[in-house]
């Protein structure tokens, strides 16, 4: 079993993640290799909850250009959390 602290790679800070605390759902920015549940098992041990459901959004990198400069926005994978009902992440809720 890998270590949970590296499939959670970190918190996502946004007005809509923040919308989603309300209905008992967090958003994490996760290891691109995770499965769902390798996600789930590791916000329970990390967190110390019971996670009802996993959601899992892949961003895939999108070209940009700055004049003559070309690139591309990075990858990643995210995972919205559901826990039970009556549970909630400290964390989140001290920011």
């Amino acid at each position: 079993m890998r270590d949970p602290y590296t499939i959670i790679l970190g918190p996502v800070i946004s007005e809509k993640s923040y919308q989603l605390i309300e209905h008992n759902r967090y958003t994490f920015k996760v290891d691109p290799r995770a499965h769902k549940p390798a996600i789930a098992r590791a916000v329970e041990e990390i967190f110390n909850v019971d996670v009802i459901g996993v959601n899992v959004i892949k961003s895939r990198p999108k070209p940009k250009r700055r004049g003559w400069t070309q690139g591309q926005t990075s990858a990643g994978k995210k995972a919205i959390v559901h826990l039970a009902e009556g549970q909630k992440i400290e964390f989140f809720e001290s920011m």
